[in-house]
């Protein structure tokens, strides 16, 4: 999922294509790597570098990274359930605004890229610090949708004083975002995360992947988190919803190689379409928006890979993704509804899991997500 500044229609095939997960079993097998994806929800998905082969079973509460799958805050919060006023709180904004889904899946993930997912995106600058805090970086500087997170951690702030963390809150609030069209949760999301107490923006310019970034670039990026090539192509998917600035692919469109010229990638009259999108006054246009899944940004569905195979995909990271033999197998696959939701559901966990902190000695629990206790 290449950095990216973040209506349409609920496919109704979509709900009937998850409903069968489970029970259909389509699978691509990667000989050189020894990778499988898979439709169910068993263990026969990616082992990612990071979890050194454990196994990520929903049903029987494993443990990944010290997260737990299940049951949480049970003792902690015995009287509160924490996931349903998340979910709830979480529903109520998106379903009066369908463009939050989008927005917080962008912050979730621009969280876990850069110190792991310890919520340290979620920090204001203050006025005794010199040095910037993520949030001011540039990849960042578009990213909105912070006062959901401020209103779910008021609200459990009320309920559990002192015991869920804002990096569980952005873990929980990014799955609900995505549900809510679906009525149901999508996956589970392990919990127990600390909040971090630092925030560097320079880390943000130097850990996030580019909307320009190439093939290797972004599997680099992505195996030093532990991440491999299905978790690269599955988390991507997550453009099928959201918007973006010209100014993303303003190169990419007028002047890719100074020449005034037009990436070849792009299918030439869908680059015309962009081009008159991102015109104004008969000039190139940089804070023009976009779509970065045209006439579906605000349903979660698997047009994002029909697109790519179509060579419409909006940014240079999503040309990329079939520039990789084994990559591009995986773009033709996931057109299947069944193997993107599936495989996205499990990228999801792998990528909540990231450099996670669970020690007291590691965080804290913030008592207001924007500023360190």
């Amino acid at each position: 999922m290449a950095s990216i500044a973040s209506t349409s229609v609920l496919f109704v095939t979509l709900l009937q294509y998850f409903l069968v997960i489970g029970t259909l079993n389509i699978s691509v097998c990667n000989g050189d790597h020894g990778k499988k994806i898979s439709t169910n929800n068993g263990d026969q998905h990616h082992s990612s570098p990071k979890h050194h082969g454990d196994k990520i079973d929903d049903d029987e509460g494993d443990d990944i990274h010290g997260l737990k799958m299940k049951n949480f805050y049970r003792k902690s919060c015995p009287n509160v359930d924490v996931e349903k006023i998340v979910e709830s709180i979480t529903w109520k904004n998106v379903g009066a605004n369908p463009s939050l889904g989008a927005k917080l899946l962008r912050i979730h993930y621009h969280d876990c890229f850069v110190r792991g997912c310890d919520a340290s995106l979620l920090l204001d600058p203050t006025t005794n610090e010199a040095t910037q805090v993520e949030k001011e970086a540039r990849p960042n500087l578009s990213l909105t949708g912070y006062e959901v997170i401020d209103e779910i951690k008021t609200r459990l702030e009320q309920e559990c004083p002192g015991t869920v963390s804002c990096a569980d809150i952005v873990a929980l609030a990014a799955r609900d975002g995505v549900s809510f069209q679906f009525q149901k949760q999508m996956w589970k999301v392990p919990l127990g995360r600390r909040d971090g107490r630092v925030s560097l923006a320079s880390e943000a310019l130097t850990d996030l992947p580019s909307a320009s970034s190439n093939f290797t670039t972004l599997l680099r990026l992505f195996s030093r988190k532990g991440l491999d090539k299905v978790d690269l192509v599955a988390l991507s998917g997550a453009h099928t919803i959201g918007i973006a600035h010209c100014g993303v692919i303003s190169r990419r469109l007028f002047n890719f190689t100074g020449k005034g010229d037009t990436d070849p990638s792009i299918e030439p009259a869908y680059a015309e379409i962009l081009k008159a999108k991102c015109t104004t006054n008969n000039k190139p246009s940089s804070g023009n928006i976009i779509e970065m899944d045209p006439n579906s940004s605000i349903a979660f569905d698997n047009h994002y890979y029909i697109n790519i195979n179509e060579k419409k995909g909006v940014f240079q990271s999503d040309a990329a993704l079939l520039t990789d033999s084994f990559s591009a197998t995986l773009v033709k696959e996931f057109e299947n509804g069944n193997a993107f939701l599936a495989n996205f559901a499990k990228s999801m966990v792998n990528m909540g899991a990231m450099e996670v902190l669970t020690r007291e000695d590691q965080g804290e629990i913030r008592k207001q997500c924007r500023f360190v206790n």
